[in-house]
């Protein structure tokens, strides 16, 4: 994958499992991500559903992309444009 130039975001909460596999999914391809907690962070839980439209976590931010869940193959395939 072509991950030097891609900006990938997280927005999480520390009790979703699906959160837990897109951040795990990044780290085994070695994808440099940022981790948003909204629980902690009410702005970037506003920045999330302004982006996203969504109240559900994970939304996965990649480079201009919204990706919404856990969608390993969707990833992939953002990555490696």
């Amino acid at each position: 994958m072509n991950t030097t130039n891609k900006k990938v975001i997280v927005y999480s909460t520390p009790t979703c499992p699906f959160c837990v596999y897109a951040k795990d999914y990044f780290k085994k391809n070695n994808v440099p991500f940022e981790d948003i907690d909204v629980t902690k962070d009410q702005a970037k839980a506003k920045e999330m559903v302004e982006r996203s439209g969504q109240m559900g976590v994970p939304v996965i931010a990649i480079d201009n992309d919204i990706v919404i869940g856990f969608q390993p193959e969707v990833f992939a395939e953002l990555l490696s444009k």
